[in-house]
């Protein structure tokens, strides 16, 4: 049974990222590609590969949670939803619900 996340794994995920509140995916990917790299076992030091292969593991862990979670918003392109992009409105409404856990 697949577990339900929540707002305190998206948010331990986002911290692991080293990702702000309000990041792009376009930087959600560019943080992660950066830390992939440091922290790939190949990449590491011989006596800490270890340590490397599980950071990359709470890394990529991390990346697929917040990717979930991007990826479950339905996106519009109907012009009342392009409206109420422009006017800010259908941010807002998501931006409330996930500080208020509405999700």
């Amino acid at each position: 049974m697949k577990k339900e996340i929540g707002y305190e794994d998206i948010d331990q995920a986002r911290k692991t990222l080293g990702l702000e509140e309000k990041e792009s995916i376009k930087n959600i990917k560019k943080k992660y590609r950066k830390l992939a790299l440091k922290y790939h076992p190949d990449k590491c030091k011989s006596g800490q590969r270890e340590e490397c292969e599980k950071k990359i593991k709470s890394i990529n862990q991390a990346y697929n949670i917040i990717m979930d979670y991007c990826f479950k918003y339905e996106i519009s392109f109907s012009l009342e939803m392009v409206r109420k992009v422009e006017d800010g409105e259908y941010i807002k409404h998501h931006r409330e619900k996930f500080y208020h856990r509405w999700w």
